[in-house]
């Protein structure tokens, strides 16, 4: 079955760096894109970065520049380096990959990262 496991959330200052991690098994993880998506509390659940099978990457506007999202085939991980954090970067962060054969994407369990002032 599809598993998704992030890790390497934690506290940090801001202006400080994080790099969050998604090992992921079940499936051929060459051939899917991935994304990271970010849940604040009270707030819905947002794109921040995702990365095609070929290595195409998008970003929200919010973390271009920050943000580098990248992917390791030989370890079917993929990555969210964070830099220049702010407080505003607070949030539980979720790596997910959708299937055809499912209407709605497979989600991690999260990772939380907080950003203080």
């Amino acid at each position: 079955q599809v598993q998704l496991v992030e890790s390497g959330g934690g506290s940090v200052q801001a202006g400080g760096s994080l790099n969050v991690s998604c090992a992921t098994s079940g499936f051929i993880f060459s051939m899917r894109a991935m994304a990271w998506y970010r849940q604040a509390p009270g707030k819905p659940r947002e794109l921040v970065a995702d990365i095609s099978s070929g290595g195409t990457t998008m970003y929200a506007d919010s973390v271009k520049g920050r943000f580098t999202i990248s992917r390791d085939n030989a370890k079917n991980t993929v990555y969210l380096q964070m830099n220049s954090l702010k407080p505003e970067d607070s949030a539980i962060y979720y790596c997910s990959v959708a299937m055809p054969w499912r209407n709605s994407p497979y989600w991690g369990q999260g990772t939380q990262v907080t950003v203080s002032s």
